[in-house]
């Protein structure tokens, strides 16, 4: 028996004093975390339950050092003035242990009715290390793992972290690979925790055998697969090795394969990976069970009711019966059905396909079940993702507002209008449901990108000419869409100074208002043995016509001077196509430009096209008069995704007027990025005798360009095209191809609009520096006095 405050304890008394540690704080505790130990559940001891019960006086907290008292009392299930007994402690001791904050957790009750928590804190981690990794760099690994330094060291995060290890290590093909953790302790309960690796041998893939195919062989079915048989060549491919998670999307591309060349009752069996003896490798075997090849039978839609017109909706299928069946075209169909549903204003249309197998046929029948539900209004519009620009510059390229009949053509032109701004790495409108059945909220969510950009040119021709290009350009000015560029350029070529600015939406309306200040010089003695420089002035401004065109006007008026060597117009020197031009000039010039754009895509278009009309009339006062009209048009088709064709026209013509003859500054030059193959002013009229470029009065340009796929990740950026550039330049005054004395052609003066052309391969890669295009050319059709290249780069740098 124990005898406290005056009176005799029984048995059942005498375990609650041993539960609640009358002689120390001993009632229930959890045992110290081992350095090195796999973690376990906190072991938490207690008495057994007792019928007394006694009341807490104060509580007091021992062995702290970091946390705080109010912090430890404060994830206490226990009060001063509650009556406790064992079950309570114990649920306190494991409140507590779950925290993680603590190695070791005490609670006992003092004949005094002081309850004591006696803790020990979980280490800080000083630092944690990876020792062993090779395949795996160590940055990767320390994304991986949940435990940081300076951070709560726990038994429990560290056996969660080597799981983490190890699976990462299997998911690149070493299944073998063990992850042992080491504590090593250090003061001020400190450790520094490290990741012993095994990494193992890395396990491939021996071969992967097909049973059962009959339609396909066994090559046609492995390259389907991501997973890789393992060769010596795949040096720096990951899919040659054994992962089981890839093998479950092998497993869906080949269903989708099958599916999508009418193999309706295709079925996997079984797939069986076993591995080698060594453990070097596994044999992967895969049995199929083909089934016939169907059809497309009876294609209908069915509606919930009359609100949207069945027949109608079944035209816009692009499956008909009798076709070979293919399921991305339900896919297809089904996001056809959509789009036409949400044009119509139902938003949360529901199309469900139902299937019906005739094997006697070998038909599908498909059923598109379409239930349309209420017409739908837009309740709110919220744009997400913006965090420089204005929420305002966003809202005035959506084509609908709050209050309007939701349309989802009308939303997919607002997306366009966005992703065309070029402020946006990603735009996404989606819808949610609103606050009544018919009424729905647009979510536009966008990722911002750099609309700064430094841009650098440079280019390489069979001559050996070097130019370089720099400018600053600010597409989206403190976030109000405003277009500012600031730019200096310097290069053997061209020397400018320019400031530009445009307000996209001018006396908030819809109207795009700028002007431009410019100091141009042309050092163009390696071309056409001249220097041209220009400097003025002008004023713009756009206002569209409708949804897809744009219609904008323009003022400039701007000092030109055509500057000739000395001795240069000599006799028997220079032609007077160049001589005549020497001397400065005042240009005044007005005029328009007139721009439809029809394309699906604007940043990536793969149907539909553009075009546009420029004319320039110089004349309203001034120096020169002349009629300058430009044309150009694009026309895309996507045969897949991966490949697009384009075929683009230019052509333009400038006549004098009032008598006056086209000076050099005013004609066209091609070349260069304008016409692939040949080097800036590498085409066109030229004088023999100086090999000067002379430009020419009109142009046509002919293009046409197949992206293919280069199976590069996305991820790389890269896009490859086929090109092939035909095209003509030329066309000078007759003042300036025939003798004034003889009335002859100038036998000096080459002018012949003689067709040029050029193949090749262009490569756009989207760097970190920012974009590079590479130009390999192989000219077909060329004159003799000509000048040619087969290699041009470029690039820019954003910010």
């Amino acid at each position: 028996m124990i005898r406290t405050r005056g009176r005799i304890l029984g048995p059942s008394a005498l375990a609650l004093a041993v539960a609640a540690g009358l002689a120390g704080p001993a009632l229930a505790q959890t045992a110290p975390a081992a350095a090195g130990a796999a973690p376990q559940d906190p072991q938490v001891v207690v008495a057994a339950p007792a019928e007394e019960r006694a009341v807490v006086n104060r509580i007091l907290v021992r062995g702290n050092q970091r946390i705080d008292q109010t912090t430890v009392l404060s994830y206490l299930p226990i009060q001063p003035g509650d009556t406790i007994d064992a079950a309570t402690i114990d649920v306190a001791v494991r409140t507590l242990s779950r925290t993680g904050l603590f190695a070791n957790v005490q609670l006992g009750l003092q004949p005094n009715g002081d309850l004591v928590v006696e803790i020990a804190e979980n280490p800080i981690i000083n630092q944690v290390t990876f020792e062993g990794n090779k395949a795996l760099t160590e940055k990767k690994l320390t994304d991986e793992v949940t435990i940081k330094p300076r951070g709560i060291y726990t038994r429990a995060r560290v056996q969660e972290d080597v799981g983490k290890i190890i699976e990462l290590y299997r998911l690149s093909g070493r299944i073998s690979a063990t992850v042992t953790p080491k504590l090593v302790q250090l003061e001020q309960n400190r450790v520094d925790v490290v990741f012993e690796i095994d990494e193992g041998p890395e396990t491939g893939v021996a071969a992967i055998t097909f049973l059962g195919n009959t339609a396909f062989s066994d090559s046609d079915l492995r390259d389907v697969m991501v997973t890789k048989e393992s060769s010596w060549w795949r040096l720096f491919s990951s899919n040659d090795n054994y992962d089981p998670n890839r093998l479950d999307y092998d497993r869906e591309q080949l269903r989708k394969f099958y599916t999508n060349r009418g193999y309706y009752d295709f079925r996997i069996l079984s797939s069986v990976a076993e591995l080698k003896p060594d453990n070097s490798a596994f044999g992967m075997t895969i049995t199929l069970e083909e089934g016939d090849r169907y059809n497309f039978g009876e294609v209908k839609v069915v509606t919930e009711n009359d609100r949207l017109n069945a027949d109608f909706l079944q035209r816009l299928l692009p499956i008909r019966s009798g076709d070979l069946y293919e399921s991305d075209r339900i896919e297809r169909a089904v996001d056809a059905l959509t789009f036409a549903a949400g044009s119509a204003g139902y938003a949360f249309v529901e199309i469900n396909p139902s299937y019906r197998a005739n094997p006697e046929t070998d038909t599908v029948d498909v059923t598109f079940n379409l239930k349309e539900g209420q017409r739908v209004y837009i309740d709110r519009i919220n744009v997400v993702g913006n965090t420089r620009t204005l929420d305002s510059v966003i809202r005035r390229e959506l084509v609908v507002g709050e209050g309007d009949a939701f349309n989802r053509s009308l939303v997919e032109r607002s997306r366009n209008n966005l992703r065309a701004l070029g402020f946006f790495k990603d735009v996404k409108i989606e819808e949610t449901r609103g606050s009544a059945p018919d009424r729905t909220v647009v979510n536009v969510t966008v990722e911002e990108q750099p609309t700064g950009e430094l841009s650098v040119g440079a280019g390489f021709s069979s001559v050996d000419s070097f130019v370089l290009n720099l400018g600053i350009t600010e597409r989206n000015f403190r976030g109000r869409g405003q277009n500012v560029v600031a730019r200096a350029e310097w290069g053997s070529l061209r020397q400018q100074i320019d400031f530009r600015f445009t307000e996209p939406k001018f006396l908030g309306r819809d109207l795009r208002a700028g002007f431009d200040l410019f100091h141009t010089r042309y050092d163009l003695s390696e071309y056409s043995s001249y220097d041209y420089r220009s400097t003025g002035g002008g004023l713009r401004l756009s206002y569209p016509l409708n949804g897809y065109s744009l219609f904008s006007v323009r003022y400039f008026l701007k000092n030109d001077e055509v500057i000739i060597p000395n001795g240069y117009c000599g006799v028997g020197a220079g032609s007077s196509a160049l001589c005549d031009q020497a001397g400065a000039f005042i240009n005044s010039s007005a005029g328009y430009t007139l721009m439809v754009d029809r394309r699906n895509d604007p940043v990536r278009p793969t149907r539909g096209w553009s075009a546009s009309v420029r004319q320039d009339l110089a004349g309203i006062g001034g120096d020169v008069n002349y009629l300058k009209t430009e044309a150009d048009a694009s026309w895309y088709y996507g045969i897949t995704p991966a490949w697009v064709v384009s075929v683009q026209g230019s052509t333009g013509y400038v006549s004098g007027w009032n008598g006056d003859p086209i000076r050099i500054n005013d004609r066209f030059f091609k070349g260069g990025n304008t016409f692939r193959g040949f080097e800036t002013a590498g085409m066109g009229a030229r004088d023999l005798t100086t090999t000067d470029a002379l430009g020419g009065n009109f142009y046509a340009i002919g293009t046409v360009e197949l992206t293919v796929p280069n199976y590069l990740p996305d991820e790389y950026g890269i896009k490859t095209s086929l090109f092939a550039d035909v095209g003509t330049l030329g066309l000078l005054d007759d003042r300036y191809t025939v003798n004034s004395v003889t009335g002859l052609p100038n036998p000096n003066i080459v002018d012949n609009l003689a067709l040029r052309a050029a193949a090749g391969l262009s490569i756009h890669w989207r760097s970190p520096m920012g974009p590079i295009r590479f130009d390999l050319s192989k000219v077909l059709s060329k004159e003799d006095y000509d000048k040619t290249e087969t290699f041009r780069f470029s690039t820019s740098t954003q910010f």
